[in-house]
């Protein structure tokens, strides 16, 4: 059902954790299925993500997912990581089952309510 790569992001997540004093933070959920994600990054001077890291109540994909877009957006900068698209997150994750693709949304739409709160704090 799974691939090695959600197997591994899901058992040993990379960058689990809260960002004191964060420069963006941003949470959504998912009212179905009850997966909740916080996506906190700290970013420098020159708009690049140099820290991120997330907080993930939900299934396997769900932390899967979280843990991978933190893998794709760390060191890029905000505006490139707004680009980052679902397909991206479940492609890298070498792919998820269809009916699990709204974990990929969450991350990227956290990541997105992240960077939004990181610029409303700037501009």
């Amino acid at each position: 059902m799974y691939s090695d790569k959600v197997m591994d992001h899901f058992t040993k997540p990379r960058n689990s954790g809260i960002i004191e004093d964060a420069s963006g933070e941003g949470t959504v959920g998912n009212p179905t299925c009850g997966d909740l994600m916080t996506i906190y990054i700290d970013v420098d001077n020159d708009e690049v993500i140099q820290d991120i890291k997330f907080k993930t109540f939900g299934c396997g994909a769900a932390i899967a997912t979280s843990s991978m877009i933190t893998e794709i957006a760390k060191g890029m900068n905000v505006d490139e990581a707004l680009e980052i698209t679902r397909n991206d997150v479940a492609d890298a994750l070498d792919g998820l089952p269809p009916i699990k693709m709204h974990c990929s949304n969450l991350a990227a739409d956290a990541l997105t309510e992240a960077i939004k709160d990181y610029k409303s704090k700037i501009h």
